[in-house]
């Protein structure tokens, strides 16, 4: 897996992709994919959502060298935070500096409606009130400080970039911007 991403990496910045069920068809565009299932990769969780394919995915989009999971891991699937969190350290270590994180979710405001893509400007942690955080236990500095600023976790000139790129395509009616609040899940099949 290892020797992928630095034969990917040659081409230039290595980019990740973490795929939720409604858009795990990304993988399936990437050019020249080369697979993985979760379960072929020592200590990976498994993911036992139906619809999440299980697979790290490498190839390149539009020229770019990616690393896509198709599916991901959940606080309601049993898993510690540190599990959950696994992948983007193994990312991480990968060289991957940016990752586009999907997901479908309900939400507060009114506003919005059921399909909308909101970009995340900031995140209420909930879980972590009660501690449960990715950052708890031995800190690895290979990954950073312990307790790593927070102000700009989700970038603002990529922000900009995916409303300008929505604006050009005309997509501004269900183009949002907003803050997601973290919840232990699973709530998404109650919402009507």
């Amino acid at each position: 897996m290892l020797s992928v991403s630095e034969s990917l990496c040659g081409c230039g910045r290595l980019w990740g992709l973490c795929a939720a069920q409604a858009w795990g068809g990304l993988a399936e565009m990437l050019k020249d994919p080369q697979c993985f299932k979760y379960c072929d990769i020592p200590n990976f969780p498994k993911s036992t959502v139906h619809g999440h394919a299980g697979r790290l995915v490498f190839g390149t989009l539009k020229g770019k060298p990616c690393v896509c999971m198709q599916g991901r891991f959940h606080l309601y699937e049993g898993y510690p935070i540190q599990k959950i969190t696994l992948p983007m350290r193994v990312f991480k270590l990968m060289g991957v500096e940016t990752v586009f994180l999907t997901n479908a979710a309900g939400g507060l405001n009114q506003e919005y409606k059921v399909g909308d893509v909101m970009i995340m400007k900031d995140h209420i942690n909930m879980p972590g009130f009660a501690g449960n955080n990715p950052l708890v236990g031995p800190n690895d500095d290979r990954f950073g400080v312990r307790f790593p600023c927070m102000s700009d976790a989700y970038d603002r000139k990529l922000r900009q970039m995916a409303l300008d790129v929505a604006s050009e395509l005309g997509y501004n009616d269900f183009f949002r911007e907003g803050v997601y609040c973290v919840l232990g899940g699973s709530v998404l099949r109650n919402h009507r």
